[in-house]
């Protein structure tokens, strides 16, 4: 007889649907904590800064970064790159986990699909910064007009545009739809006029009707079946800026899977920075327990891993190859000036996700906090040394140069930070930071995991 092993419930405590409404709901009602308001004093701070680094580049330009001819991409493109990784972990748990009917998803989803929101408007933040002149940004969107000037379709850059305005648009879409049952309940808990006219109008009249989950559920399938190759194509096309070009240690055909899978690492690694701190913080323990935690690990192990094989494969085809550009970027990389930056990048990204094996640190709140920080600055060192080191050596030893940040650069990235974290802050307080419906429709199934199953 063999008798399976004893599954921990997705949600923990005899619950029933009043008190799960309740406990969700109760972050959005009173005033706020007192962590809240130190979390939004740090991050408002962090935004002032950035705005100042902004003003400093709109008023002189791009000459206030540490940008030389040689380096012409520097933390701008490299921070870009990053916000747009991060922003995947929250389409892959919503879509693809919803398609594969993934129970464990529901107390993590929103919070996922909100930071996928704010970390694309960080993301597009850079380029347009970049262009130096805001009131132009509208050039990089093809459009019939008078001056008969279209943009490149060729270029890589234009792809940028269409793949990340598409993700953040069905991202949108997707969050919203599944946040309408949940602002019709906060409605009907509203307790002044301001509050129930704010959500019966956010709520579009959600009375939860058969009719109306019916096409709920429809649409919210259709949905995600539009966002999950999205996940694939849009870092695939961020890749692409690398990947066409012929300098060496871009032009290669790895870059577009191995861009996938560490955009969805260091995605995962931020929901589990935020998750660790907000469930503490918010009293939600019992609704993102150490299941969804070692969940998410293992995803972690697993994109990780695929990371640490590219990063072996790029070094494979350097010395295959027998070009020997080719051979030195990556022999600069990790014993060159910037090795540094190489070797923080295999230590977090490489060895330390691999500690997650062990299923007592997989199941550690503190130990996978400390490793989910570790692979965010392991994710993006990994940016850094694919941009700097690949152009800081150029064919001419003569155009040779380093590389450094200015105050404005570090300014425009620590208000990026500011403004990610300000609007997580204000998520939380303004809408419900679990899936209310989705956590109530596994109440049943999570209790039933209890049961030891016995087979003859």
């Amino acid at each position: 007889m063999y008798v399976s092993p004893i599954r921990e419930p997705l949600i923990r405590g005899e619950k029933n649907y009043s008190q799960v409404t309740k406990d969700i709901l109760a972050p959005m009602a009173g005033k706020p904590s007192k962590y809240w308001y130190m979390g939004m004093t740090l991050s408002s701070a962090a935004l002032v800064f950035g705005a100042w680094a902004t003003f400093m580049t709109i008023y002189y330009g791009i000459g206030t970064w540490g940008l030389n001819k040689t380096v012409g991409w520097g933390w701008g493109i490299t921070n870009f790159v990053w916000w747009v990784g991060i922003g995947h972990a929250g389409t892959f748990i919503s879509a693809i986990l919803l398609l594969f009917r993934q129970k464990w998803r529901t107390s993590i989803n929103r919070s996922a699909e909100a930071m996928t929101l704010i970390a694309i408007a960080c993301a597009g933040f850079f380029p347009l910064i970049h262009m130096g002149r805001l009131l132009l940004g509208f050039f990089i969107f093809p459009y019939p007009n008078t001056r008969e000037l279209w943009v490149n379709f060729n270029s890589p850059l234009l792809w940028d545009v269409f793949a990340i305005s598409t993700y953040f648009l069905v991202s949108l879409i997707f969050w919203y739809v599944g946040l309408i049952p949940d602002l019709g309940t906060v409605r009907d808990k509203a307790k002044t006029k301001i509050r129930k006219a704010i959500y019966g109008f956010l709520s579009f009249g959600w009375t939860g009707s058969v009719k109306q989950w019916s096409r709920h559920e429809t649409v919210s399938l259709i949905l995600a079946g539009l966002a999950a190759p999205l996940v694939l194509s849009v870092h695939t096309i961020v890749s692409f800026d690398f990947a066409t070009s012929v300098i060496p240690g871009w032009h290669t055909t790895i870059f577009p899977p191995y861009f996938v899978s560490g955009a969805v690492f260091s995605g995962f690694a931020m929901v589990l920075t935020l998750l660790i701190v907000a469930r503490k913080a918010l009293n939600l323990e019992e609704y993102i327990t150490v299941n969804h935690i070692e969940s998410m690990n293992k995803v972690i192990i697993l994109t990780g891993s695929i990371v640490g094989i590219a990063y072996i494969t790029e070094f494979f085809m350097a010395w295959y190859s027998g070009v020997e550009y080719e051979q030195y970027a990556f022999l600069n990389r990790a014993f060159g000036p910037y090795a540094w930056a190489y070797w923080i990048m295999m230590t977090c990204n490489v060895v330390t996700p691999q500690l997650f094996w062990f299923k007592k640190i997989r199941t550690s709140l503190v130990a996978t906090f400390i490793i989910s920080i570790f692979v965010n600055i392991g994710m993006w060192f990994e940016r850094f040394v694919i941009v700097v080191t690949s152009l800081h050596r150029d064919y001419l030893p003569s155009s040779w140069v380093m590389y450094s940040p200015s105050l404005v650069e570090v300014g425009l990235y620590v208000g990026t930070l500011g403004l990610f974290f300000t609007l997580f802050l204000l998520f939380i307080r303004v809408f419900p930071v679990i899936a209310i419906a989705e956590v109530k429709s596994v109440l049943k199934s999570s209790g039933d995991h209890k049961k030891t199953a016995h087979h003859e």
